[in-house]
């Protein structure tokens, strides 16, 4: 089975209607021979709040070390995101086995009339996931109400109901209480169940679970709304209001313990789910105080109340009932702002009317309708606005053009809010996730290696391979829009095969094929079209650099040409040069003959990265790598200080930009203040604080993709396609760095060979090294006498040449900057490269 087939086979199963209980859950995972029966589970009801609560809880315990499943839904780009293990969707892979091993029960469950649902299946896919790979504690986001929903088919060691209030009235209840009373099924047999409920839906919950711990705001040192000193939460929560435009900060009181933490989504409800969270996290694991903060300051969850921009203030809120829209007005008031551009798409079973009530007035409403049957017509809900007294109404079909519209006509110093369904958001965010993936086609193999990939049929495959050896691009299209794009690229002599994967509302993933004339007719019949394919236009125009960069250059030496970085351990136990530049002398000598040989940028480490390396303080690596940038930045003499030379002279530094290699933020921060110019992070923002500091201090930033740093010697890591896959994480990652201030000529790629990849994988990456320009962010190799080159009989010791051979590919491959220890030998084969591509490069250093 095909892994298209397997994602049909699931999604097929929408057309089955839920009938109340967990029977048939249960029944599947007993023919799967009860996987999930060994594992621990979570489980988190609620009205608003739970799928953001989950992601929480699922942050903390990983902080805590542990190995950790989480099961949310809905999905914005691909139903593998609904499971995932330590933050990475379900492989490929293992939908496709899934898919064999219960095919044929599926079809046999249909043809009786008892055939699983669609959600029913997913969660029964989640928790045999979560078996085989041993998870520590899996989390799992309740689908609606509680009793009858499919994930309480678990047994849970702990649970919690976020909120209630009235919804899906005519499945679980047509009260508060009877909402509040199938919730709070969900209650664990030998922990108490954790709630923020209050009133009558508190004391429902109370008289269903029995104990409870209940957790709530408190404002000014005072209990919101009336209640006696008794009746305050067991967990206080204090929403301390904004930090940054991105961040805002929340305290956490419990029974002995407190917690002061920033969140990385905003508004006052958020603090009760990181309350829910925390207060769960401790039911379930030994966590520590630094796992509470910084479990919740990764909790990243896109669409919620997720500021993209602020010049003009972007903001995309997946909210899709009146309460949430409250919230959402709450929380955006805490904002400053001229005119309210509002981009609204939603789904015609809500309540429209109330949800633009509790909305702010927008200045300019643009309703649009989201790519599925469910949404709502956009003149209706341009009619709900009208009647809310917004003096401008627009129309858009289509949500990415709606957007631009919007973004278009806003000044500075006004907002965009997106707004209304998940859907809408998930189909405005591809404006900043969408990846146009260029793929590098030498021979007819190769292209056909694309499109067996991307799930082309094996008929289209043999039909369009002879063409296939132009530029070759793949991305995922809007499945409204893929036949049209498929359709006028064709027309002007080029090819689109689409995959088989069709799977609902999603993405179709397409392989477009074409000389660099065609996709220029193709882009610029698109860029007038308004069905949305206009932003698809302009993805690809960035992608195959079919016009002038939009900046003028900034002076990063790799904006020209390629350039090496000098590789300055000042480290007792690194893998290649560990101990012979930890003195300072030696250092300062070595940083110099690097940048004589040719290197423009010095890369100081004070921490080793390598297997088995012994954990460095804060204050040690600062010692470690401080004083050699302050000497370096300053002139790099031993025997001078930061103010001048012997003659009073100012010192220039050293002719380099200085970069210092870190995970941790406060040593970024204290290696930029002493001089240096570039962080190197190679655990791609693990530190959540990492990314401000860089632009606070207008720094350039390494995002190196690791799955873990240092490195962890066993895991096993299982790809589905190294390439695609690291691309897709780095994705959100380059947007945080985005999103904290930095343009993306200051973000660096690293695919992090070596780091949790096998040498074949790493050897892959660096051949596909092309496709990481889908990112339009400079691209870093880093492979100096990695332990990859025991693929070709290199032990430790032995790997000069091949990382020198492998520097020349990287170069021909499309790197911007190379990072090796031994500057004269890679300045030697990056300049042969460029000569053989047919650049131009000066004599120096030959």
């Amino acid at each position: 089975m095909e892994y298209h087939e397997a994602a049909d086979l699931l999604v097929g199963l929408r057309r089955f209607r839920p009938s109340p209980g967990t029977e048939s859950t249960r029944a599947f995972l007993e023919h799967l021979g009860d996987p999930h029966e060994d594992v621990s589970f979570v489980q988190v009801a609620g009205s608003n709040g739970k799928g953001s609560t989950a992601r929480m809880l699922e942050s903390i315990l990983r902080e805590a070390g542990l190995t950790v499943g989480l099961f949310t839904s809905p999905h914005l780009e691909d139903l593998r995101e609904r499971v995932r293990v330590d933050g990475r969707k379900i492989p490929k892979a293992a939908v496709r086995e899934f898919g064999e091993r219960t095919g044929e029960y599926l079809t046999a469950q249909a043809a009786e009339g008892a055939s699983p649902t669609f959600f029913e299946a997913m969660t029964t896919l989640a928790c045999w996931h979560f078996g085989r790979n041993d998870v520590d504690v899996a989390v799992l986001e309740v689908g609606i109400g509680g009793r009858y929903d499919a994930t309480s088919v678990v047994d849970p060691v702990a649970s919690a109901v976020t909120s209630v209030s009235l919804e899906h009235t005519g499945i679980i209840g047509d009260t508060i209480e009877e909402i509040a009373a199938d919730k709070a099924q969900v209650a664990p047999a030998d922990a108490p169940l954790v709630t923020a409920a209050t009133g009558t839906a508190l004391e429902t919950v109370r008289s269903v679970a029995g104990e409870v711990v209940t957790v709530g705001t408190v404002e000014g040192g005072a209990l919101e709304g009336e209640g006696e000193p008794t009746d305050r939460p067991d967990v206080i929560v204090r929403y301390g209001g904004r930090t940054n435009h991105a961040e805002a900060a929340v305290s956490i009181d419990g029974d002995g313990w407190t917690v002061d933490a920033r969140l990385p989504v905003l508004g006052a409800h958020q603090a009760e789910n990181a309350g829910i969270a925390a207060a769960l996290a401790r039911q379930v694991a030994d966590v520590s105080t630094r796992d509470l903060e910084r479990g919740l300051r990764n909790a990243h969850w896109p669409g919620r109340f997720e500021v993209m921009g602020t010049d003009p203030l972007v903001v995309l809120d997946g909210a899709h009932n009146p309460g949430a829209c409250e919230r959402l007005a709450e929380t955006l008031a805490s904002f400053e702002y001229a005119d309210l551009h509002l981009v609204v798409g939603a789904m015609h079973d809500k309540d429209h009317r109330e949800m633009a009530a509790a909305l702010p007035t927008p200045d300019r409403v643009t309703a649009c309708e989201p790519s599925l049957e469910r949404a709502e017509d956009a003149d209706v809900l341009a009619r709900v606005f009208a009647n809310t007294g917004a003096p401008s109404i627009d129309t858009v079909s289509a949500v990415p053009d709606a957007l631009n519209a919007a973004l278009e006509a806003a000044e500075p110093d006004d907002c965009v809010l997106v707004t209304g369904s998940l859907f809408a958001i998930a189909e405005a965010r591809r404006r900043w996730t969408r990846t146009a993936v260029p793929k590098r086609v030498r021979d007819h193999g190769d292209a056909r290696d694309v499109l067996e990939h991307a799930d082309v049929d094996a008929a289209t495959i043999t039909d369009v391979t002879e063409s296939g050896v132009h530029r070759v691009v793949t991305m995922a299209l809007p499945r409204d829009g893929a036949t049209t794009i498929e359709r006028e690229l064709v027309r002007v002599g080029g090819e689109c095969s689409l995959s088989r994967v069709r799977t609902a509302d999603d993405p179709i993933e397409a392989v477009l094929m074409g000389t660099l004339a065609q996709f220029d007719r193709l882009t610029t019949t698109l860029a007038d079209r308004s069905d949305g394919l206009a932003s698809i236009a302009r993805d690809l125009r960035t992608t195959l650099e079919l016009d002038a960069p939009a900046n003028g250059p900034s002076g990063y030496p790799w904006e020209t040409d390629p350039c090496i970085m000098g590789i300055l351990n000042v480290t007792p136990d690194s893998f290649h040069d560990g101990g012979r530049y930890d003195a300072l002398e030696d250092a300062l000598a070595r940083a110099e003959r690097m940048v004589d040989a040719g290197a423009e940028i010095v890369d100081v480490g004070g921490e080793s990265t390598r297997p088995g390396a012994d954990p460095v303080s804060v204050d040690d690596e600062i010692d470690r790598v401080v004083p050699v940038i302050e000497r370096l930045a300053a002139g790099g003499d031993v025997d001078e200080g930061r103010d001048g030379d012997a003659d009073g002279n100012e010192d220039q530094g050293i002719d380099a930009l200085l970069s210092v290699d870190t995970r941790r933020a406060a040593v970024a921060e204290a290696a930029l203040e002493a001089g240096a110019d570039v962080v190197n992070d190679v655990s791609g923002l693990a530190d959540p604080e990492m990314r401000f500091v860089a632009a606070e201090y207008d720094a350039p930033i390494v995002l190196m993709h690791s799955i873990d740093a240092p490195v962890v010697p066993d895991r096993d890591v299982q790809y589905d396609d190294v390439v695609e896959d690291v691309i897709e994480q780095l994705t959100e990652r380059v947007l945080l760095a985005e999103k904290a201030g930095l343009e993306r000529d200051q973000i660096l790629i690293d695919p992090g060979l070596g780091f949790a990849k096998t040498p074949e994988e790493s050897f892959e990456l660096l051949d596909r090294l092309e496709e990481f320009r889908t990112f339009g962010c400079p691209v870093l190799v880093g492979h100096s006498h990695k332990s990859m080159f025991e693929r070709v009989g290199r032990a430790h010791g032995e790997r000069l040449e091949p990382t020198i051979a492998a520097t020349a590919l990287a170069i021909d491959r499309g790197a911007d900057v190379v990072r090796v220890h031994d500057v004269p030998e890679n300045v030697a084969a990056m300049k042969t490269a460029l000569a053989v591509r047919g650049d131009g490069v000066s004599s120096d250093g030959f």
